[in-house]
């Protein structure tokens, strides 16, 4: 028998918000069934209308609020352009905080049926406002100018902005620069329809402890017209500026970097510190956008090691050796895994900028590499995972689980796989002792976590150097 849905699209119905989603969205339920609308905030009282409706949910808009939230904020309508990818600048911190943290409260024990382990208060910033040390911004025209900034929510249309809230006031000033001086020089912008024009994107990346910065322009053709004068106003009106680079995409395609990238001036990377390390950032190097959080997530995984001098450390997903290197502080030996060659590279350059011998990394799928060494008669004392969003391979997952090293850091970008993998270690054998959420991207629905997870028996250690 079909069942009747409780509500038809077009209805103009009043709910209460009882809950948000993992992307932020408000969810009221209508006898059982819920809707999802865009800033709704729970305890509100609303009226909205469906817009969308199937089997086992609906999505509606916002019409008219009752009753308000406290932890409501109102953002000028004018203002609105600065505040693109922020899902949650609606919501004061303070409730930005509960929300995150309650998300990861509820996914491990919903997800992960986690009992006993503490789930600690989310660290969040002193100042959760202009943090990103980086922006890659489409670029198109408008009335003979330049205009760049970001899509138009479910379109190709750029809103033109010269500032963004949640960026470095440095990066802000670089993208606006470059952007007046190309638009200055008749450097034509980039046509996705008729894939003709010059200029793709405009990247700013920035040392927040070095003050370095580094432009990048992105363009379909090799060649910039008015090159050397292009170059010499950014230099001159950007005195922080380091690096000039010229990234090649010649192709019709949304990804942004093209595989040719060019010194047009300077150096071909910028430096930065997390703590106590130094890391040279290329154009194409993957590097945590607010380095400020990430210190405290990778101190709060270091303190999870509880690492004393004599350990050996496997770092799965290494990436440029952010986290490793910050293990190899205390630990004897890390061994670091990533599958993409130009990052490895990356992290043995970082590992010579800082005098530190005792990490080796190797290119190759974590899931792949670890059972490898595994099978060779290698294993560790403690490993660290900080996988992707979809969280764990599997295979990985069931290598910790034979190799038995005694501790287990894992670090999340996604509470729900990390639920999930949570789970599956703890019926392999494992105790998570400790969960810290950290909130990296203040304003965005995004949330961080580190997991601690202890074996029930300390296993044999026998770890040769892996070949």
């Amino acid at each position: 028998m079909k069942r009747t849905l409780p509500v038809q699209k077009n209805d103009c119905i009043d709910v209460v918000f009882e809950d948000l989603t993992h992307d932020g969205a408000g969810v009221a339920k209508v006898d059982g069934y819920p809707l999802f609308v865009k800033n709704g905030l729970p305890g509100e009282k609303a009226k909205i209308k469906v817009i969308k409706v199937n089997k086992s949910y609906g999505v509606g808009r916002l019409l008219d609020l009752y009753e308000r939230s406290p932890y409501r904020v109102d953002i000028p309508k004018e203002d609105a352009p600065k505040y693109g990818g922020c899902q949650l600048a609606h919501i004061s911190y303070e409730g930005q905080l509960k929300y995150k943290e309650n998300q990861v409260r509820q996914v491990i024990a919903r997800i992960g049926k986690i009992e006993g382990a503490r789930i600690h208060p989310i660290i969040g910033m002193d100042n959760p406002w202009q943090y990103r040390n980086k922006a890659q911004v489409p670029v198109g025209e408008k009335d003979g100018k330049l205009v760049a900034g970001f899509f138009k929510p479910r379109t190709h249309e750029i809103i033109d902005t010269d500032e963004s809230v949640i960026q470095l006031p440095e990066v802000n000033e670089a993208i606006h620069t470059v952007k007046e001086i190309c638009s200055g020089l008749g450097i034509p912008a980039y046509n996705e329809e008729s894939h003709s024009g010059v200029l793709r994107h405009i990247m700013a990346r920035y040392g927040r402890q070095t003050e370095e910065l580094m432009v990048v322009l992105i363009t379909r053709t090799d060649k910039i017209p008015r090159q050397n004068e292009l170059v010499e106003h950014i230099v001159s009106r950007l005195p922080k500026v380091k690096s000039v680079i010229h990234n090649v995409n010649p192709k019709r395609t949304n990804v942004i970097l093209g595989e040719k990238t060019e010194t047009l001036w300077g150096r071909d990377v910028i430096y930065d510190m997390i703590g106590n390390v130094k890391f040279a950032i290329s154009a194409l190097s993957f590097y945590q956008v607010n380095p400020v959080q990430t210190k405290v997530l990778y101190e709060k995984a270091l303190e999870y090691a509880e690492l004393t001098g004599s350990e050996t450390v496997i770092d799965a997903y290494c990436g440029i050796g952010t986290i490793s290197l910050f293990l190899a502080q205390k630990a004897q030996k890390v061994f670091g895994v990533e599958v993409v060659p130009e990052a490895v590279e990356d992290a043995k350059r970082n590992a010579a900028l800082n005098g530190m011998l005792n990490v080796n990394f190797k290119a190759g799928k974590a899931e792949e590499v670890i059972p490898k060494w595994y099978e060779e008669g290698n294993t560790a004392d403690v490993l660290v995972v900080d996988p992707p969003r979809k969280g764990c391979d599997e295979s990985l997952l069931r290598t910790i689980l034979e190799m038995k090293p005694r501790k287990v850091v894992y670090v999340s970008c996604n509470p729900a796989t990390l639920a999930r993998d949570l789970r599956i270690l703890e019926d392999g054998g494992y105790r998570t002792t400790d969960v810290q959420p950290v909130d990296q991207f203040p304003q965005t629905v995004h949330v961080e976590a580190v997991a601690r997870l202890v074996l029930g028996c300390s296993p044999q250690i026998n770890f040769s150097d892996p070949k």
